[in-house]
């Protein structure tokens, strides 16, 4: 069987805010939740978890691939919340998207600190 990716925990400092967050972003189905888990679910069968672990944890990066319509529109809410936003990783752009590797990208922090990144076209 080829392998395909099935879901991931995301730790959050408030699991339902998080789940908020990339659901309203990544226009997620919300899924049922149970234990410490909101669930919400993306393309390709892909389940996000949201979970408040009991230890203080480092921030990760999670970087979603968008077409360039589900971008204009994810980019419209970060710009009309005024969430902080740059166009590298490094954070020396504020304000801007970028235009690497062929498509459009933009870098933000989650509600829980994570990196999060969008992007229109993979790297590869």
């Amino acid at each position: 069987m080829t392998a395909h990716f099935n879901h991931t925990i995301i730790a959050a400092t408030d699991a339902a805010d998080s789940a908020v967050f990339y659901g309203d972003l990544l226009e997620a189905d919300d899924l049922p939740s149970w234990g410490p888990f909101v669930n919400i679910g993306i393309a390709g069968g892909v389940m996000l978890q949201f979970a408040v672990p009991p230890v203080e944890f480092p921030p990760q990066h999670y970087a979603f691939l968008l077409d360039d319509e589900h971008f204009d529109r994810a980019y419209a809410k970060i710009t009309s919340q005024g969430r902080e936003h740059w166009a590298d990783p490094q954070r020396t752009r504020p304000g801007e998207i970028n235009r690497g590797h062929g498509g459009r990208g933009v870098y933000l922090l989650d509600p829980a600190g994570h990196y999060l990144e969008l992007i229109t076209h993979p790297y590869l």
